[in-house]
């Protein structure tokens, strides 16, 4: 088990590693300057006069204090881990073994999910998303293969922890959907979301395709439903 905690300081020193770049990938020190440069904003006299500008000001100290409270977290995180790890291995105690990998584990999902943030660097990038889509030509076979990618977008969604809200849906005639709009609301679902604008194209035979033509030889139909993101 002491072989486990050695291990574990070994990890975390090359974590610690990667939290320093993260400091300049997201640069934290701009942020930190441009919070307080926000922060004296608010109280400039007027301010709460325009709501538009209120709203934009505010939104965008919002997300710069969130980066750079994340990225303080994630760092103190990790100077408290190794703390616990020296000591457990110089008293000998295996008891802390499991919390300490536990801790690691999430502490590099952490730094895994800010590397990807400091790729979404776009002005929208930060917003919740309104994804639409259309099965375009091909019918039911269309219309089916539209309800599937809703239904992927919809898991997907729910497994990043974003919420889900159908603005929008309306049934195929006889299975999928003609059309439907969902909201996607939570932070950098725009981002996460936005290389998925276009067409999303499947060949393949359709349950739905009829019999006959389903066991010739025939080319298999081609499904082109087409996927709209904007960001709110």
């Amino acid at each position: 088990m002491i072989v486990q905690l050695e291990e574990a300081l070994q990890s975390l020193g090359r974590l610690d590693e990667e939290i320093k770049e993260l400091f300049g990938a997201l640069e934290i020190e701009t942020m930190r300057e441009k919070a307080a440069e926000l922060e004296q904003i608010t109280c400039e006299p007027g301010f709460w006069d325009n709501t538009e500008n209120t709203q934009s000001v505010l939104t965008s100290l919002k997300n710069t204090k969130q980066t750079v409270e994340s990225y303080e977290k994630l760092a103190e995180g990790a100077e408290s881990l190794r703390a616990l790890i020296e000591l457990a291995i110089e008293e000998n105690d295996e008891s802390f073994t499991e919390e300490i990998l536990s801790e690691l584990k999430a502490l590099e999902k952490e730094k895994d999910a800010q590397r990807i943030r400091a790729l979404l660097s776009g002005e929208y990038d930060h917003n919740s998303a309104i994804l639409s889509i259309h099965p375009g030509a091909g019918g039911t076979e269309a219309q089916d293969w539209a309800e599937m990618l809703y239904r992927m977008y919809c898991r997907w969604a729910e497994r990043r922890g974003f919420k889900v809200k159908v603005l929008d849906y309306l049934d195929g005639e006889e299975a999928g959907i003609k059309s439907v709009t969902i909201l996607v609301e939570g932070d950098y679902a725009y981002g996460y979301l936005k290389s998925e604008n276009g067409v999303h194209r499947l060949v393949r035979v359709s349950p739905l395709t009829p019999r006959d033509v389903a066991t010739h030889r025939s080319p298999p139909w081609k499904y082109s439903p087409n996927l709209t993101i904007i960001p709110i």
